[in-house]
């Protein structure tokens, strides 16, 4: 009955211990056998046990009983990063209720109040919980008043328990019991909304959905209704938390469909699945994920490109978020052109690719989107370094920049406020919260928060400040084109785009980093550093010398002169005429120490 059916998710900033009080209720309603109970266990990934963090989310159905009452609990576990909110917006559209947890000894933390929001705009039941109460250095008392606070309730709304000890896990699941509300069954027709899906070799694309009318059986003809896709479902079932298979689905409840289909880009999350023979209107679905950042990867051989293409389809089966094309480069070869939500989400990805499916990979320096206004009007979108135009055509160029929220302690204010100025950010309010943090309001190109921002935000404040932001629109951008030149000869591949405030510092840096890894030559070589047309950064590498007088004991000097001299014209010769052919292995350290 669907009247007796919860579905809940759990939200917070990372690290404040999700992951730890989904194991707790797992072994507390007996959803898992304690033989088979290990920490994280919703998260099947190494790369996130080995990090500590949810990269995917992850539903389970839970049973429990409330006054003797028996319960079914979906719960959707969702990562706390900012670069995956695209994961959480999906999972709070198939549920009626969160849970938000915020650390007793962190407390509110700026990506907290992004999740809240997204929540409140869905209209979400809301269950305030302060977690990690039995830690030495809990505040409880003083981060419920502030909870209580931010959502405008009684202090008595808000719960307590700890992941790690269990204590107050038992009412929380009472509480959601009692505040979430029951699905809405008032659907005419079959339908179900696909937030996620997976990819088996054997079975194909299974699709996970949370089915708002209607029921789904195995051996159902069923229809993709944006694909226009038919397909029999398999096998259809709940997540317990592997796959648990069952006879049929019902309206509010959230579940697994096996397809078959093994073709990619049929499958698509947000898309409505309902009956072939009686087919019902497609549901609200999810707007397309918009890439942030865009960076080129390319195998280390091109003999891989194809299972690197392979590789990257079935990747896109389990991140409906990853965007790729195919593009080639004079230097490095062909590859792909690929668009990520954040440096975090671009990380994974790489790392995901060389562990799941052995790539060797090189990557380039990841860019964004930059528009282009050129002198006779036409506007075009690059982003590809290579491409930017600097030949006194651009009128005008315009950069993606974001809004970003900083919540720190008072004490560092002034680190943090040197390193906006440096990555050329506008501050805007501050505000002090309640329990004595500092919320302070910043705009700033997204090419300056991709360079490294959140990692000099971690160092400046000890690991205390914590970074939430908002992509906005496009404003005009002060930046250009920096080229490198080998033997005076200009090479794509070291291209990229830089803020005119940093491109002597840019310059230095990529003329001296080449200077160090390229092999010297029989004839002396430049390496330059251009801009505008003209040369900012030079180094120059003396050339190979053999010693032409070395058979020769004795005798008149100018013998030895002569044969100087000529081999110094022999060196003029070739520097005249001399082409560097740059080892592959250089364009991969330049690249990866970019």
């Amino acid at each position: 009955m669907a009247s007796h059916i919860r579905n809940f998710s759990i939200i917070a900033h990372i690290d404040h211990g999700k992951s730890t009080l989904a194991d707790r209720m797992l072994e507390l309603t007996g959803t898992i056998e304690p033989r088979r109970m290990q920490e994280q266990v919703l998260d099947k990934m190494d790369l996130e046990r080995e990090r500590g963090i949810t990269i995917k989310m992850a539903p389970v159905r839970m049973e429990w009983k409330k006054g003797g009452v028996p319960y079914v609990l979906n719960l959707i576990d969702t990562p706390g990063h900012v670069d995956f909110s695209y994961e959480v917006s999906r999972a709070l559209t198939a549920v009626e209720g969160v849970i938000l947890l915020v650390d007793a000894t962190q407390g509110v933390e700026a990506q907290t109040l992004s999740v809240l929001a997204v929540a409140k705009k869905l209209n979400r039941v809301i269950i305030p919980v302060v977690s990690k109460i039995d830690a030495p250095h809990a505040r409880r008392a003083e981060i419920t008043t502030e909870l209580a606070t931010l959502l405008h309730v009684e202090e008595s709304q808000v719960l307590g328990c700890s992941g790690r000890t269990g204590e107050g896990v038992a009412a929380l699941l009472d509480a959601v019991v009692d505040r979430v509300p029951p699905p809405d069954t008032q659907v005419s027709g079959a339908q179900g909304l696909i937030f996620d899906f997976g990819y088996s070799d054997h079975r194909g694309i299974i699709v996970y959905l949370r089915i708002f009318g209607g029921q789904f059986k195995k051996g159902d003809y069923l229809r993709f209704v944006a694909a226009q896709a038919d397909f029999i479902a398999l096998e259809v079932g709940v997540l317990k938390p592997g796959e648990t298979p069952r006879e049929s689905l019902g309206s509010g409840e959230i579940g697994y469909i096996v397809t078959g289909i093994k073709k990619p880009g049929i499958a698509s999350v947000g898309d409505t699945i309902t009956q072939s023979r009686r087919p019902a209107e497609a549901l609200h679905g999810y707007l397309a994920p918009t890439p942030v950042i865009w960076a080129s990867v390319y195998p280390a051989s091109q003999d891989d490109l194809t299972m690197l293409r392979q590789s990257l389809d079935k990747l896109k089966l389990s991140d409906s978020s990853l965007s790729y094309e195919e593009e080639s480069s004079g230097v490095m070869g062909r590859g792909f052109r690929c668009g990520f939500l954040g440096m975090l989400h671009l990380e994974i990805i790489v790392e995901r690719l060389r562990r799941e499916f052995n790539m060797e990979l090189v990557v380039t320096q990841p860019t964004t989107v930059y528009e282009i206004t050129r002198t006779d009007g036409t506007v075009e979108e690059i982003y590809s370094p290579a491409k930017f135009p600097d030949d006194g055509t651009v009128k005008g160029v315009r950069e993606k920049w974001a809004s970003v929220t900083i919540l720190t302690p008072p004490a560092y204010i002034g680190g943090i406020s040197q390193l906006l100025y440096d990555h050329e950010a506008e501050v805007g309010n501050t505000e002090t919260l309640p329990d004595g943090k500092v919320e302070l309001h910043a705009l700033m190109p997204l090419r300056e928060l991709m360079r490294g921002f959140f990692d000099r935000l971690k160092s400046t404040s000890s690991g205390f400040a914590s970074l939430s932001y908002e992509i906005l629109g496009l404003r005009e951008a002060h930046v250009v084109r920096l080229d490198v030149l080998v033997a005076e000869e200009a090479v794509p591949a070291f291209s990229r785009i830089v803020s005119e405030r940093r491109i002597n510092l840019e310059a230095e840096a990529m003329v001296e980093r080449l200077e160090k890894l390229l092999p010297r030559q029989m004839f002396e070589l430049k390496i330059q550093a251009k801009t505008g047309g003209r040369i900012i950064a030079s180094r120059r590498k003396s050339a190979l010398k053999k010693d032409v007088t070395q058979h020769m004991y004795g005798g008149d000097i100018t013998r030895k002169m002569k044969l100087r001299e000529k081999q110094k014209k022999g060196k003029k010769k070739m520097l005249a005429r001399g082409k560097v052919d740059i080892p592959h292995d250089v364009f991969l350290k330049v690249v990866r120490d970019s």
